[in-house]
């Protein structure tokens, strides 16, 4: 009997961060997961072909766009070939009691996510920056005094106690991850299309770039902006569309937005799965 090698999965954070978790949600045990220490650091994964796929958080429902993530898109040529979609709930974790805690460590975004629970309960404490919520974890479990916002997994795997759960400010709390590969994903039967581009500059040329998909009545589901880092005052915008690149109608109107455009970048086709 030939076994299959199993596929390398690239993830930001040691085991146990969001972004471990959904690579598990999405690949379940079937993969060998590679911990990198920041989103530039994955990107880089797949693009040398020492994994085979990458796991990058992309949007929180709460915080919005990951500007990292998007950057990253500018300048590789990776495709994103899926999307997984991570319930997120934050813990106060610590070896100290909770009247004890003058510093906390975490990501940016899960401080964001929590700071009206932290400007009520906790308004006094420093804040820290880590690269990831569970090396925030696996830090804390070496101090005092100090406490980690992290997922009650990274409280078992680093013996911490859980002395605030669910503290982020909205229950509904999901972040957007995306699948990135040096392949492109099959085309299945309801698809979604990301896409990069940058306009010309003159007046009106963002309308005139996104009428087409109007025109032929294709749902534009997002759009952002990011800064040119070369160019002053210039912006990429990146958009998602419901379609298939290979889809008439999606095809056509990618032509005539690159006739009002700069450069334009077609970032992947994957399946979609309408919220139900």
């Amino acid at each position: 009997m030939i076994s299959k090698t199993k596929n390398k999965v690239a993830y930001m954070g040691p085991p146990t961060s969001f972004s471990n978790q959904a690579a598990l949600q999405h690949f379940q045990e079937n993969a060998d997961f590679i911990p990198c220490e920041s989103i530039a650091d994955v990107f880089e994964a797949v693009e040398n072909r020492t994994a085979d796929f990458g796991v990058v958080p992309v949007e929180n429902s709460n915080e919005g766009m990951v500007s990292h993530t998007l950057d990253m898109f500018i300048k590789s040529d990776v495709k994103i070939v899926s999307e997984v979609f991570l319930d997120i709930h934050l813990n106060l974790l610590s070896n100290s009691e909770f009247d004890e805690i003058t510093t906390v460590y975490t990501i940016p975004i899960a401080f964001a996510q929590c700071k009206e629970w932290f400007r009520k309960k906790l308004p006094n404490v420093k804040h820290i920056d880590t690269y990831s919520t569970a090396h925030a974890a696996e830090l804390v479990s070496k101090m005092e005094n100090s406490a980690a916002v992290a997922s009650s997994l990274a409280a078992k795997m680093y013996g911490l106690k859980i002395l605030a759960g669910a503290i982020e400010d909205y229950a509904q709390n999901t972040t957007r991850f995306l699948i990135i590969s040096n392949n492109i994903s099959p085309k299945t039967g309801s698809s979604k299309t990301s896409l990069l581009f940058a306009i010309k500059d003159y007046a009106g040329a963002l309308y005139d770039a996104l009428k087409p998909f109007s025109e032929a009545k294709i749902n534009l589901s997002k759009i952002e902006s990011r800064p040119n880092k070369v160019q002053a005052w210039e912006y990429f915008f990146f958009v998602d569309l419901i379609g298939h690149i290979d889809d008439e109608n999606v095809s056509n109107a990618v032509k005539q937005l690159n006739e009002h455009c700069d450069s334009v970048k077609i970032l992947g086709s994957y399946p979609y799965f309408p919220a139900s």
